[in-house]
């Protein structure tokens, strides 16, 4: 093997760990990001089953006719 072909190699080598340092980042920015969704999402799906229990006693607000009806 030449210098030059072993110098390509190893810049091409050091090119390819530089990207999977980067995917790798990125990756778990995204996986953080999808966990504080999961986070919000739950915390949304237990106020609506909270509104949905307090609407079951009868006198929801939202299902009420408005006073000038």
């Amino acid at each position: 093997m030449t210098e030059e072909r072993l110098e390509n190699i190893e810049a091409k080598i050091s090119f390819q760990e530089d990207q999977i340092d980067e995917l790798n980042k990125t990756v778990y920015m995204q996986q953080q990001k999808i966990e504080r969704l999961e986070a919000v999402c739950e915390a949304l799906a237990g106020q609506m089953r909270s509104l949905a229990e307090a609407g079951n006693d009868g006198k929801s607000a939202a299902n009420e006719r408005p006073p000038h009806y």
